[in-house]
């Protein structure tokens, strides 16, 4: 199976839950206008971390399990999102970490699987001067398209010729699982297809963790199931400083800060989702932790507060770190 936008598109419409691109993504064509390059870097300790800007989805308010549109009146009341026809836009971020001589990239983007607002991580990344083949590794939050879809190039080569993927082995061994792709609808199975499709060029240069391990220089792997079966979270420890990479915790800043245990439709586990978000936003507040996630207002960089029974983010200044 080749696996572009097309193929993205055809699973997904066969899908008996909301997109995940709108309607009129959809009916744009295939050869979408280069955006410029959107990316941001800062010093963290030890490391610079440059956040790349993949592009924009919408979310509509039918993808939220417990959507209340009162209550979200009430939650983006308190700030400038705004619920369009589409939905609230939320971003894509991939990440370039630099530790001494080692070039890391924490999640992939879409490249061309997810329509013309995205598959701008390729053209960030280039703009900060490191090619593709310099990349040594590839921490891989989870296996959906929005974060695995930039590892294959055209004609299905790796992207990151010299790249050792690093992902958790309960992730991969869900997506491989022949038995669980049959146990599910058979117009969901592209999922399965596109997810083992993006890593394969990988195979033979694969790190599977388990648990909380080390898997790259001043990175530690943090299970956060839920949102798939291996999502991870990783910790960077920048000698005085920490950065933790949450990946989807969070996928809207407006609503789910507000309201935690608003699950949406591609959580494979809403209950244990909902428990790993709370447990996360818990810790966060009480280290005082800096964070980031793919679906974080860009550059995604911030900390989590407090906010009676319910929690609020706090942006970092934008020239943080520089």
């Amino acid at each position: 199976m080749t696996f572009n936008r097309r193929t993205f598109l055809s699973s997904l419409a066969a899908t008996p839950v909301v997109s995940l691109v709108s309607p009129a993504a959809q009916a744009q064509t295939a050869a979408s206008v280069a955006l410029p390059p959107v990316l941001h870097s800062f010093s963290i300790g030890e490391a610079r971390v440059t956040v790349l800007l993949d592009g924009h989805l919408p979310l509509p308010s039918q993808i939220f399990a417990a959507y209340d549109e009162e209550k979200a009146k009430v939650a983006l009341a308190q700030g400038l999102h705004r619920m369009t026809p589409e939905g609230l836009n939320i971003p894509v971020n991939g990440y370039l970490v630099e530790i001494g001589e080692e070039k890391i990239l924490v999640d992939a983007g879409t490249a061309d699987l997810m329509g013309p607002s995205l598959g701008g991580l390729g053209r960030a990344l280039a703009a900060t001067g490191v090619k593709p083949a310099e990349i040594g590794t590839v921490l891989l939050t989870h296996m959906h398209p929005d974060h695995s879809g930039g590892l294959v190039a055209a004609g299905g080569k790796a992207a990151f010729p010299n790249a050792e993927l690093v992902v958790s082995r309960t992730e991969w061994g869900f997506w491989h699982d022949d038995a669980i792709m049959a146990s599910v609808p058979e117009e969901s199975r592209g999922f399965f297809l596109m997810a083992r499709g993006t890593v394969a060029p990988y195979a033979d240069r694969l790190n599977l963790f388990d648990g909380e391990a080390a898997v790259a220089p001043g990175f530690t792997a943090l299970p956060l199931p839920g949102h798939t079966p291996g999502h991870s979270g990783f910790m960077l420890d920048a000698g005085a400083e920490q950065l933790l990479f949450w990946g989807d915790v969070v996928h809207s800043v407006a609503l789910q800060f507000a309201y935690p245990d608003w699950t949406i439709a591609y959580d494979t586990d809403p209950a244990l989702t909902a428990e790993t978000r709370r447990k996360m936003l818990d810790r966060a507040a009480s280290d005082n932790l800096l964070l980031t996630g793919s679906h974080l207002d860009f550059p995604g960089l911030g900390r989590v507060l407090r906010q009676g029974e319910a929690y609020a983010y706090q942006p970092a200044p934008w020239q943080f770190g520089l």
